[in-house]
């Protein structure tokens, strides 16, 4: 069983700063991608920002310059770093990671609970 839980999000005033963490536990024997969607009420999830277990990083167009993604291989850590809020920032935010729970099993997607992230103006 994996488990992805979600930390750091809340409420702050527009230009702020949060900072998200996720975690990942259980039956995991590697992990490829970690990163970070979004919910907006009435809206799709989206990709916010994501980043390869080498490095590799790619974020939503309308995050660029003002998040960061960073991650703790060795500890099966993602984390983002979110300033310059805007109040078009506010909603859902889910932790994402594709991994494998064994050495024989196939690449899959786990999803946390998510973390509510609000920007007042």
């Amino acid at each position: 069983q994996v488990q992805l839980v979600e930390s750091g999000g809340g409420l702050v005033q527009a230009g702020g700063s949060l900072r998200l963490s996720c975690a990942a536990s259980g039956s995991i024997f590697r992990i490829n991608v970690m990163g970070w969607y979004r919910q907006a009420p009435g809206k799709q999830r989206e990709l916010v920002a994501v980043m390869t277990s080498g490095g590799s990083t790619n974020y939503a167009d309308s995050v660029k310059g003002r998040f960061t993604i960073s991650r703790d291989n060795a500890k099966n850590l993602v984390y983002l770093q979110m300033d310059s809020l805007k109040p078009a920032d506010t909603a859902f935010y889910y932790c994402n990671c594709n991994l494998k729970p064994a050495l024989c099993a196939s690449w899959q997607d786990y999803w946390g609970q998510g973390t509510q992230v609000t920007v007042s103006s």
